[in-house]
């Protein structure tokens, strides 16, 4: 049964920061609060990248102290939830635990679809410091719709409040999506929710499909901004969610200016489906690794999609973009 209601959570200040190599500033991050908290969006993300403590060579280094972003966030919005994520293995629980200190009001924590076991001590860590808490199945594409209800169940019973099918190479169909949402749907009691990228031009499509199939929590961001060739479009989501008849709390032409104003004047180029960020969603690949590949492809004068369809063929997941440089190494070599 559709949803009559959908709580959008955006991830311009989190997801966005891959696009602009993780370089927001405090003023940034107060403009673009004000307006989407004006607007009515219930939850606000904010944090690295690659979630707390993701500033590193690895994953990126951070123009500003993720954790002065998130305080000036906090203090900024006067009714959405600020949300950060984490990633386990990246972030700690002394990270989660200065998260809270800074204003945090959610934790959205993050695993490979088939690790949700690595995730315990982060959700009882949550639950004590009153967080409300988010299970993050990603590069969710790899598992069957029945395995993933499976890790589904456990972070539920970590003490999820919500579970994300987080489709982070943008590679889902509208039944792939569907078939998981209602996977998920049919075992857990809490609600599901659904992230998604744009890499073959399906993230709204594939969010309205989870909506569809059940799903009551939706991710998207503001013009786009995001890994790859960007997410669903926040101001796009809530207008084509009112043409089907879910409210989502968010003020229309608010949410367009904040967009339009706001965060496009920031945006270091337009989210586009490129031929990079195509074939990121045509292999299935991380789409966090698409800046690292260009970054590598000019270092060894070699084409991006080739070490792209390398890390595709090796089965490279998440958290293991120091891959990529070794890939591209190969390559020019051979």
């Amino acid at each position: 049964m559709t949803p009559t209601k959908v709580r959008v959570m955006d991830t311009t200040l989190r997801d966005g920061s891959h696009a602009i190599r993780h370089r927001f500033t405090k003023e940034q991050v107060h403009n673009i609060v004000k307006a989407l908290d004006e607007a009515g969006v219930p939850v606000i993300e904010i944090s690295h990248g690659d979630g707390l403590a993701g500033s590193s060579m690895q994953y990126g280094m951070s123009l500003v102290d993720e954790f002065e972003l998130i305080e000036e966030a906090a203090k900024t919005s006067k009714n959405a939830k600020i949300a950060s994520l984490l990633l386990p293995g990246i972030g700690t629980r002394k990270e989660l635990k200065q998260a809270k200190d800074c204003g945090i009001s959610m934790v959205r924590i993050a695993t490979q679809c088939s690790e949700a076991d690595i995730s315990e001590q982060h959700f009882g860590l949550a639950k004590e410091l009153g967080l409300e808490t988010v299970g993050f199945l990603m590069m969710a594409h790899m598992l069957s719709p029945e395995d993933l209800a499976k890790q589904a169940k456990l972070m539920e019973s970590y003490g999820a409040d919500i579970v994300y099918i987080v489709d982070s190479a943008g590679t889902m169909m509208p039944q792939d999506v569907t078939a998981r949402v209602k996977a998920l749907t049919g075992e857990l009691k809490v609600p599901i929710g659904y992230h998604a990228h744009n890499n073959i031009g399906l993230a709204i499509g594939n969010s309205l499909a989870a909506v569809e199939a059940g799903a009551a929590c939706i991710d998207a961001s503001t013009s786009g901004l995001g890994a790859g060739s960007g997410n669903t479009q926040t101001e796009v989501l809530v207008a084509a969610l009112s043409k089907v008849g879910c409210e989502t709390g968010i003020d229309l032409f608010k949410i367009m200016d904040a967009a339009e104003y706001i965060v496009q004047p920031m945006m270091e180029y337009p989210m586009t489906i490129n031929r990079d960020a195509l074939t990121i969603g045509y292999t299935g690949l991380y789409s966090t690794f698409l800046m690292h590949a260009k970054k590598a492809g000019e270092k060894f004068n070699i084409d991006p999609r080739e070490i792209l369809l390398e890390l595709s063929r090796r089965k490279a997941v998440a958290g293991q973009e120091d891959w990529i440089l070794d890939v591209a190494a190969e390559l020019a070599n051979r």
